[in-house]
């Protein structure tokens, strides 16, 4: 009966989200949340929209803005004796060297499936030093700030957090793609509220949506969009109610800001993005693996051939680039958004699907 109700709630948003965009000129929407774009491709939300509606994606995979550069500085923290641990996907992402060839070479490279198994390692291993590369947006940054106040003395991070509004501004601020609106990250939305997207609304003058992460969540959030490009409104707006608090997880916020500071970060196919990132304060130096190994991150130019920092950029689909599917797979990726299960590359490839 759920099943039923969902598929007539669909129907009726369809259709309402068609009424809507008769009257409007060509509407591209920019999502940047890799469980966003796995519900649009897999239902094929694509298809279903008006034929001037686009939906685009953007750099919402943690995995895939990490830059070279970051992995490369996880490479050189192992040849000075370090076990490094990290994500599944993180270890495939092509590089300069990638901790994959890393591993292969010898070094101590470990997948974990938390940073809660790689402080029991610290534990376990009390002569051994541990190194965590912590990537990710707002939603994992609260935990990789637990560990750093709740970890034993031969534990140590490798921060590549980052946190998504400065991004958006930045793709609306390099004036390449014309966008018209923003559909909202839910998951880093129940950490951060809505509040911090209201400059961007405001300094654009563009609408946003914060959506969850059913097809009719999406749905109702390109209707909601919609809408207010009709009225001429530019407000953030939020459809995933059930997740989202205005202010957000305050508790996570503030062991955020006791352990992070704002830094100035390259992302994967992007320039330096103004506070961006997030380092840790000075008063944690002794956790800091940049600091305690005496590592810099080296400005490693991308590789020639690969679409994945227009991808990023949402300058391009999966299926423009002309790698995809054919020199490029998941079997053997050629870039990070063929590799994460976040990324639009990978996704798109999983389900077979083309963008229009």
């Amino acid at each position: 009966m759920d099943l039923y109700k969902d598929r007539i709630a669909s129907d009726i948003l369809i259709k309402k989200i068609e009424a809507m965009a008769k009257d409007l000129d060509e509407i591209k929407l920019c999502h940047v949340c890799g469980t966003h774009e796995h519900v649009i491709t897999h239902y094929g939300i694509r298809a279903l929209l008006p034929k001037n509606i686009q939906v685009v994606s953007g750099p919402g995979c943690p995995v895939c803005v990490t830059t070279q550069g970051e992995i490369e500085a996880a490479v050189k923290v192992a040849e000075k004796g370090a076990v490094i641990t990290t994500f599944g996907d993180m270890v495939r992402v092509p590089s300069k060297r990638s901790l994959s060839d890393a591993k292969a070479s010898g070094l101590d490279i470990r997948i974990v499936y938390s940073i809660n198994d790689a402080i029991n390692l610290a534990i376990s291993n009390p002569r051994m030093k541990v190194v965590h590369f912590a990537i990710g947006f707002e939603t994992t940054c609260p935990t990789t700030a637990v560990a750093v106040l709740n970890s034993p003395d031969n534990f140590y991070v490798l921060s590549a957090h980052r946190v998504v509004p400065p991004a958006m501004d930045l793709l609306l601020s390099s004036g390449k793609i014309n966008l018209s609106g923003f559909i909202d990250p839910g998951h880093v939305s129940t950490i951060i509220g809505t509040k911090p997207y209201e400059h961007i609304s405001n300094k654009f003058n563009v609408p946003q949506v914060i959506c969850g992460f059913e097809p009719n969540d999406i749905l109702m959030g390109i209707y909601m969009v919609l809408k207010q490009i009709k009225e001429k409104r530019a407000e953030v707006e939020n459809e995933y109610v059930r997740g989202v608090r205005l202010e957000g997880n305050i508790k996570a916020q503030q062991l955020m800001e006791k352990v992070f500071e704002p830094c100035d970060i390259r992302w994967r196919g992007f320039p330096i993005i103004p506070g961006s990132g997030l380092s840790l304060k000075k008063e944690f130096a002794n956790k800091d693996a940049y600091k305690v190994f005496n590592i810099e991150i080296e400005d490693i130019p991308e590789e020639k051939g690969c679409s994945c920092p227009e991808v990023l950029r949402a300058e391009k689909n999966p299926n423009e680039c002309p790698l995809f599917g054919n020199n490029c797979t998941p079997q053997s990726p050629k870039g990070p958004c063929m590799v994460s299960k976040e990324g639009a590359c990978y996704i798109s490839f999983k389900y077979n699907k083309t963008f229009r």
